[in-house]
C-alpha cells in the first residue's frame, strides 16, 4: 500500500479508522499507556501516528517526541492538534527508509506493521535496533485479524519483531481483538525504574 492508498483514507474522513470514536481504539490507548514502564521518558519516537489520537496523551509522558506518518494529511492533522506542545515534533516520514536519525528511549509501534512485507518489516526492526538507547523501551500494539493485502496479522508481526529485537520482553498482554508487547533494552521492572530515579 503505497503513501496514496492512505492520503485517500484521510480525503474521506479525518478519523479513517475512528480512533477518536471506537472503543476498541479508545481502551487499546489506555491500555498501552498503563503499560508503559515508566511515568516519563527522555526521548520517544511515534511512527505512523495518523491524527495524533495516541500522540497527544503521550506527548505528555516524554520531554521531547517525534512522531511521523507518510501521509501528508495525517501529518498536517497531528502538527494541529499538538501545535501547542514545543517538545513535539512531527514529521512526514515513509518507512523504513525514512527511519528518522537520532535515539529513543521509548519507541511505539502501533498498528501499522503488518502493512509492511516481511522484508520491509525486517528493515525496520533493524532500523529500531540501531536507534535504541541503552535503557530504551520498544512497545508493540496491533490488530490480531488478517488484514486484506497484509502478508503478516499482528501476532506474526509480534513474532518477527521479538526476534528480530532479541530484547528482554516484560510486558505481553494478548485478548481477542489486540496483542501488546513491551521489550526493555535493560528488563528492569517498572518498579525498579522508579527506585533508579
Amino acid at each position: 500500500m503505497d503513501r496514496g492508498h492512505f492520503d485517500a483514507l484521510f480525503t474521506q474522513s479525518d478519523d479513517p479508522w475512528r480512533m477518536r470514536s471506537s472503543w476498541y481504539e479508545q481502551r487499546k490507548r489506555s491500555v498501552l499507556l498503563a503499560s508503559l514502564p515508566a511515568a516519563t521518558f527522555a526521548s520517544a519516537y511515534e511512527p505512523a501516528c495518523a491524527a495524533g489520537e495516541l500522540t497527544v496523551p503521550l506527548s505528555l509522558r516524554c520531554q521531547s517526541l517525534l512522531a511521523s506518518d507518510g501521509s501528508e494529511r495525517a501529518v498536517q492533522a497531528t502538527r494541529e492538534r499538538t501545535r501547542d506542545s514545543g517538545h513535539v515534533r512531527i514529521v512526514q516520514a515513509w518507512l523504513p527508509d525514512e527511519w528518522p536519525a537520532g535515539s529513543f528511549d521509548l519507541i511505539v509501534l502501533s498498528e501499522f506493521l503488518y502493512y509492511l512485507t516481511p522484508a520491509s518489516l525486517d528493515v525496520l526492526a533493524q532500523r529500531v535496533h540501531q536507534s535504541k538507547t541503552p535503557n530504551a523501551v520498544v512497545v508493540a500494539c496491533h490488530w490480531r485479524e488478517p488484514i486484506a493485502g497484509c502478508a503478516l496479522a499482528g501476532d506474526a508481526v509480534h513474532a518477527r519483531l521479538e526476534q528480530a529485537l532479541a530484547m528482554p520482553r516484560t510486558v505481553r498482554y494478548v485478548d481477542n481483538d489486540f496483542c501488546l508487547d513491551i521489550w526493555q533494552s535493560d528488563g528492569q521492572s517498572a518498579a525498579q525504574i522508579e527506585a533508579r530515579r
